[in-house]
């Protein structure tokens, strides 16, 4: 490892020593705003690793998401919470093998939708069965887990995100994931196995998401399949994730702090024109800054360099 990785492995594990500390300020609100954020970092992440160097647009994080909630919701009484949450991560990634393998052949506009109607047929799905078989449509998750404990719990998943990402950019299936999404056509040619590549990507994701929703489900005291496998949360992870920059491991952190902010803002002042101004976001971030804040703000250093360099031969 170079000095420069040191540094910034070290740099980075500070960041996240110091935010452990968010619960000792005993602020609720500032707490609150930390496990969305941290929620939302962990999930725009995960999604940048497989979306960001395949340039495959995934909808399922709500599927996935939605899964860990109820796997925690439905099997709390039974056994214990530190049980439900490898078998969520289990579930989580036999269901993205399982879709990765039918739909990763699948390119453009197809498997965005895909992903889109697997979070809707996996809701349908436990409607039926709840309507069906346990006559309600939602269940209660009654635990002694508090807030402080899943917002740790969430910065320790995102410290191992971050690892994670930060072995698979430097690792053999990084750079076959850079060339399928450069030119898929290229990889297949120089023996790159495409299909195998974003299908372990895929799972990687999905266990991911998997994990955050079974986290968070001892959060809500009530979960029903409307909350959590919302299309809303698919939509705010990938334009959280564009507006930070997915060609950076820590872009779309740059995303989620000031868009979690400002969802807030707007939650409280339109909450009945969310759906609208996620669409709204999602258009201005792909048509005025489709390589993100990260990507603009390289832009601009690259021009001044460019011009400091050109004054100096001139």
């Amino acid at each position: 490892m170079s000095r420069r990785d040191t540094l910034g492995v070290l740099g980075v594990g500070l960041v996240f020593v110091l935010l452990a500390f968010l619960p000792a300020i005993g602020n609720a609100y500032l707490l609150t705003l930390g496990i969305s954020m941290a929620m939302y970092g962990v999930l725009a992440t995960s999604w940048a690793l497989f979306s960001g160097p395949t340039h495959y647009i995934s909808l399922a994080t709500a599927a996935f998401y939605g899964l860990g909630a109820y796997i925690v919701a439905s099997g709390i009484e039974q056994l214990p919470y530190a049980v439900l949450v490898p078998i969520a991560a289990l579930v989580g990634g036999v269901l993205a093998l399982l879709v990765g393998m039918a739909t990763l052949r699948l390119s453009g506009v197809y498997f965005v939708i895909f992903t889109l109607g697997l979070a809707e047929f996996i809701r349908q799905v436990v409607t039926w069965v709840q309507n069906n078989f346990t006559g309600s449509r939602g269940l209660y998750v009654l635990t002694d887990i508090k807030d402080h404990h899943i917002y740790w719990q969430l910065l320790v998943l995102g410290a191992i995100v971050a690892a994670v990402g930060w072995l698979i950019n430097r690792s053999r299936l990084g750079f076959a994931l850079r060339i399928i999404g450069n030119d898929e056509l290229v990889a297949s040619h120089v023996g790159i196995h495409s299909a195998r590549a974003k299908v372990a990507l895929f799972v990687v994701s999905g266990v991911v998401a998997s994990v955050v929703g079974a986290v968070m489900a001892p959060r809500f005291t009530y979960i029903e399949p409307a909350m959590v496998f919302s299309p809303d949360l698919s939509f705010q992870v990938v334009i959280m994730a564009l507006l930070g920059g997915v060609h950076r491991l820590w872009g779309p952190i740059v995303g989620v702090i000031p868009f979690t902010l400002l969802w807030e803002a707007i939650s409280a002042s339109f909450p009945t024109q969310t759906v609208l101004l996620l669409g709204i976001s999602f258009l201005l971030i792909v048509y005025f800054i489709p390589q993100g804040v990260v990507g603009l703000l390289e832009k601009l250093a690259r021009r001044a360099r460019d011009g400091a360099a050109g004054g100096r031969h001139g």
